[in-house]
């Protein structure tokens, strides 16, 4: 469970950042924040970095579609782990 635990952290600071992005789209000399997932420790971390370029619309609105599906996989894993628990739970009682 704990790896859907950082992998859902981790797809919101990605969020976090793809949603900066878009909102300074029109800034003048505003700097994207590229940011991809990696594995660290046996959970899933957030690797971000500043680019030499500005927001590129269509990559962020692809983004948060594999955000949405990211976060989405991991809530639904952590919903089924917590059914199996408690099903257990309701066997040794």
């Amino acid at each position: 469970m704990q790896v859907n635990v950082s992998s859902i952290q981790a797809h919101t600071n990605f969020l976090v950042n793809n949603a900066n992005n878009i909102a300074n789209i029109n800034t003048s000399d505003f700097k994207a924040t590229d940011t991809t997932l990696g594995n660290e420790n046996g959970g899933v971390v957030a690797q971000s970095a500043k680019t030499n370029h500005g927001t590129d619309l269509a990559k962020e609105l692809t983004d948060q579609i594999s955000i949405k599906d990211g976060i989405k996989a991991n809530v639904e894993a952590v919903k089924t782990q917590d059914k199996v628990i408690g099903s257990l739970l309701d066997l040794t009682i």
